[in-house]
């Protein structure tokens, strides 16, 4: 599971209840559930991030708007989670082609910037061997 916490502080539960004029049993159930994780206080007591409560509002959304019912608001909250996790990793994707495409666009422009310098050494040029006239072969007589 991905860490979602920003900051400590948070809401107490009879506070976000009163805020979103719902029963504190329900944040329970939601708890329970698993569509809520909201961290808890050295005192155990429950704390609820702007992060939860922004949770909390698309889950209201689903229930109370479009009557979804707790199963299904499991199954859209993962989805949504999944579809968050594969739109880093294609954002991580498309930054390392980015990245790869800028350095080879660098080495065109610059083709030798990778290159070993070697130490240039004059050339001698040597004037040209004769070859020797090729020897005939000789033959052995039996």
């Amino acid at each position: 599971m991905a860490t979602r916490r920003k900051s400590r502080g948070g809401y107490m539960i009879s506070v976000v209840a009163e805020m979103y004029e719902i029963h504190p049993q329900t944040l329970r159930l939601y708890e329970r559930e698993g569509l809520l994780r909201p961290s808890r206080s050295e005192g155990n007591t429950r704390l609820y991030t702007d992060e939860d409560l922004e949770r909390l509002e698309f889950i209201l959304n689903l229930a109370r708007d479009l009557g979804v019912n707790i199963a299904g608001i499991a199954i859209v909250l993962q989805m949504r989670e999944r579809m968050e996790e594969m739109n880093r990793q294609m954002q991580g994707f498309v930054d390392y082609v980015r990245d790869e495409m800028l350095s080879r666009m660098q080495q065109q422009q610059n083709p030798g910037a990778g290159l070993i310098p070697l130490r240039r050494q004059p050339v001698v040029v040597m004037p040209a061997v004769e070859k020797a006239a090729p020897r005939s072969k000789t033959t052995k007589k039996k």
